[in-house]
């Protein structure tokens, strides 16, 4: 960059970090990104990653949010850049426990897709009586944060793997006159926010015997969330869903159950070899935070803050339509 000091300085380096980065710098903003832990070590790269909100916020500027994301993903996946990115469009199936009658009515964002269908009763796995089969664009994350990275640092960012405990305070030691906080579950501290908790996902890696389509199945009264994500040779098997818990070591026990519950799914998954254990922290909040904090008494001639977090399972699925967002507050904080 020519400047040495960024205008813009980004905590965190998941998909919101990295797509409002991108977003600034594409403007032309100088911009650094800070994160405790690189792209390929954040929450965002243990995503399955398909597009569809997850304990998330509903309402009119969170569908806003996902169909900007959506327009961008499908612009990606039917493009040169798709392969390199990672993002293609899928077909599977979400299906439900229980007899038909039981199943909750399909959700308002199905329509956003352009059409779904019922499953058929030989579509669906034993012991599911219902469930919908439609067309999304699905991610692989490690891919795709790398390729965010990559369009990033084309457009001038830079990247530093260290820890930052103060927004304000980082943002001085950069030399920025503004910083946007995506710093997910952490927000918690950083931001001095307790409406915002982690819900641990935990998730295995395995070898794929030849699966081409995604299957969700939600967890209910009887059983846990469950789900398969195919990607070329691998095959993303979970999940799991604990409030409040910060533990970043996979769990023997739920590993198992994951296996145990996506082999009922697809009974090709029987003996999978397993790749790799992943762990990750949704930052569930009851709204999205996306905001610029007015400053505070004394804090006149600080840095402008901005806000951009509490995206829970919905990360990639709101990431573009929040980081335009976010960055549109940035670019006309600093005039």
């Amino acid at each position: 960059m020519a400047n040495t000091n960024p205008d813009v300085l980004v905590v965190g380096a998941g998909v919101s970090g990295l797509t409002t980065a991108v977003c600034l710098a594409e403007a032309g903003l100088s911009v650094e990104v800070r994160a405790d832990r690189p792209p390929p070590d954040t929450t965002s790269a243990v995503a399955g990653a398909i597009w569809g909100p997850h304990l998330v916020e509903a309402g009119e500027r969170a569908a806003r949010w996902r169909r900007a994301t959506l327009a961008v993903l499908r612009e990606l996946a039917g493009g040169p850049d798709g392969h390199a990115a990672g993002v293609r469009t899928a077909s599977g199936a979400q299906v439900h426990r229980g007899p038909p009658g039981a199943a909750p009515a399909p959700p308002d964002w199905l329509t956003e897709l352009g059409g779904w269908r019922p499953c058929g009763p030989a579509e669906l796995p034993p012991g599911f009586g219902s469930g919908w089969r439609y067309t999304a664009p699905l991610v692989h994350m490690p891919t795709y944060l790398g390729y965010l990275r990559a369009r990033f640092e084309r457009a001038g960012g830079r990247l530093a793997v260290t820890a930052v405990a103060s927004l304000a305070d980082a943002a001085r030691e950069a030399g920025a006159r503004a910083v946007v906080n995506c710093s997910g579950a952490h927000a918690r501290q950083l931001a001095g926010d307790p409406e915002v908790i982690p819900v641990r996902g935990q998730a295995v890696v395995a070898a794929n015997p030849g699966l081409t389509e995604f299957l969700i199945a939600p967890g209910d009264a009887s059983a846990e969330l469950a789900y398969l994500f195919p990607h070329g040779d691998t095959v993303i098997l979970g999940g799991s869903e604990g409030p409040g818990d910060w533990n970043l070591e996979p769990d023997p026990a739920v590993a198992g159950r994951i296996l145990r519950d996506c082999a009922a799914l697809e009974p090709r998954l029987r003996g999978a070899r397993v790749l790799a254990h992943k762990v990750g922290l949704r930052p569930v909040r009851p709204t999205v935070r996306l905001e610029a904090e007015p400053a505070g008494p004394g804090d006149e001639g600080g840095p402008l803050i901005v806000h951009n977090y509490g995206h829970g399972g919905g990360g990639i699925t709101l990431s573009w339509g929040c980081a335009r967002d976010a960055a549109g507050l940035a670019a006309d904080g600093l005039g």
